[in-house]
This record gives C-alpha cells, structure tokens and sequence, in this order.
C-alpha cells in the first residue's frame, strides 16, 4: 500500500462515502458538530485564514425559511435532514489574521486592504474549508448531502449579511432507506495528472 492510511478509513472517507438523499431520524448532537470542527479546522489554507463561517440550522421555523429558498428536488430532503448547515464565506476575514498569523500580523493589511482581493481569497479558502467539513462529517460516522442548487442570494438576504456569501447548503445525518444513488464515473489518473 501507497497510503498511509488504512483501508478502511479510506473506505469511510472516500470509496465508500457518498453524497446522502435521506437520512434517519438520529439527531446530530452538537458534540458531534463541535467534534468535526474540531478536526477539520486544522486543514490548510493560504496565510491560515479562516473565512469558512457555519450556519446550523436546527430550529422548526428556520428550517421553513431556509427549504423554501432550496430548488424543488432539495426541499424534501432539506426538510427531513436531522441537521442542515449553510456553509458561507466570511469576506472580512482578514481582521482575524493578526490572531491566526501572528508572526505576520501585517498580512491583513499588506495583502487584504482591498475587498475584491478578499472577496477572491475568502471564496477559494472557505470552499477547501468546506471540503474538509464534508471529510469531516465522514470521519463521524455521518453522511454529508452538499448541494448548491438553491437560491444562493435569496439565501444570504434571509439568513446572512452582505460580508458573507453563501457557498452550499449540506444536510447532515445517519443515511436512511435508499440513501445512495449509483455511483457515478470519475476520471481515470492518466486523464488528470501531467508531469512536466
């Protein structure tokens, strides 16, 4: 073996993991939640920022707000999920660059003083952020259901601010009954990798 990692964490992370349409009515405690964050903040991103901001959606009436801005096929699924979370980036994380850059606390100001420049660098890493919270909600034992077909800005208005915008919605939870499409394709090495 190539990898490290034993066969059966792989399984659990990637060969095995894939993307829930139902789930079973066990709740995602908030131990659970502050487990995955716990793991998965430490994923690498540029500078160490930290733009990835979590939105749980656990209340009856929020749930409500949020299906409606879901597109038709999401709503059922959205509704039922034991746990939703919208997963959004922080475009003024560069005021917490002094905290988490403290050898170069300059960097906020050096690189980020312009808000396009943050824009682009808040998208990129909250969307890594956000592949390492999937990873992590596997490495719980649960299934993650990511989707990005909602109304994103209708989204923002109901339930964020203008210095944060909405990447997906993931619904989180034990898979229920028929939980799992086939799997889809993926390509193969040669057709991905190039060496120069």
């Amino acid at each position: 073996m190539s990898l490290v990692l034993d066969a059966a964490a792989q399984d659990l992370l990637f060969r095995e993991a894939r993307t829930a349409n139902t789930f079973s009515d066990e709740p995602v405690t908030e131990e659970q939640v502050q487990a995955i964050y716990d793991l998965v903040k430490f994923g690498p991103t540029a500078f160490n920022q930290t733009p990835l901001r979590i939105t749980l959606v656990r209340s009856p009436e929020a749930r409500e707000r949020l299906v409606k801005h879901m597109a038709e096929g999401n709503q059922p699924k959205t509704a039922a999920a034991p746990l939703v979370a919208i997963l959004a980036a922080d475009n003024e994380f560069h005021e917490e660059l002094p905290q988490l850059l403290p050898h170069f606390p300059q960097a906020k100001d050096a690189f980020f003083s312009e808000r396009p420049v943050r824009e682009q660098s808040a998208l990129l890493n909250a969307a890594l952020q956000a592949a390492y919270f999937i990873i992590g909600v596997r490495a719980a034992g649960l299934a993650a259901g990511p989707m990005t077909g909602a109304d994103l800005a209708g989204i923002q208005k109901e339930f964020l601010d203008g210095d944060h915008t909405p990447l997906m919605i993931v619904n989180i939870g034990k898979p229920g009954d028929d939980a799992w499409f086939p799997r889809s394709p993926r390509l193969e090495f040669d057709q991905v990798i190039t060496t120069v």
